[in-house]
């Protein structure tokens, strides 16, 4: 069976909705994997989801960058080519990893933002939910990168309009959108399964 590691780090608030996303509705195994876990087995994917890891303090993602289930996880990544999403404060942390370029920094209207909108893969649209005070994308060649999303109206600021990118071997996306909040009836959107779906090739 396709298993997944959902690492969660004091401060993860969007792990619950992870969890029941993929365990529930996409019918994958989710082992939960506690930020300070050691001897890791690998997983087909693993998910850092949104929130406060460490309560943004220094700057968000910095401190759960150190912690011990990354250092082995992150050699899964590398060695063995296993997949990584990172979600909001994951593709914060995935930053400052290094296993995805650039940075995050604070919205350019210095306000909190919480809405739906659209991004694009530049073949399709999605409506994904955002909620991030530091979700502005920078990176200073964007030519240089493999960019998964873009927001047909960018809400933060963001480098050439970036919601997601990859790494070059495509094995690591990190997105400020929340697929996870875009899949139940009473959400706005079920955009959410493609976003997994387009992922994972296929296997969820």
């Amino acid at each position: 069976m396709y298993t997944v590691g959902l690492v969660i780090f004091p401060g993860s608030n969007c792990d619950k909705e992870t969890y029941d996303f993929l365990q529930t509705y996409v019918g994958v195994k989710v082992n939960k994997i506690w930020h300070k876990d050691t001897h890791i087995k690998p997983h087909d994917l693993y998910v850092l989801p949104g929130g406060f890891s460490y309560g943004d303090y220094l700057r968000p993602g910095k401190l759960a960058s150190m912690s011990p289930a990354l250092v082995e996880i992150k050699q899964h990544v590398r060695d063995k080519d296993r997949k990584i999403l990172g979600i909001c404060n994951g593709f914060q942390i995935l930053c400052e990893i290094g296993l995805l370029p650039g940075t995050l920094r604070e919205n350019n209207n210095l306000q909190f933002i919480c809405k739906l909108v659209t991004i694009s893969d530049g073949s399709e649209t999605y409506q994904i939910p955002i909620a991030h005070g530091d979700g502005n994308y920078y990176h200073p060649n964007p030519e240089e990168l493999d960019v998964a999303y873009r927001y047909v109206d960018n809400p933060n600021g963001s480098t050439d309009d970036i919601a997601g990118i990859y790494n070059f071997k495509r094995n690591v996306l990190g997105m400020m959108p929340h697929p996870e909040r875009a899949f139940k009836s009473f959400h706005e959107s079920k955009d959410g399964f493609k976003i997994f779906e387009n992922f994972a090739k296929g296997a969820l």
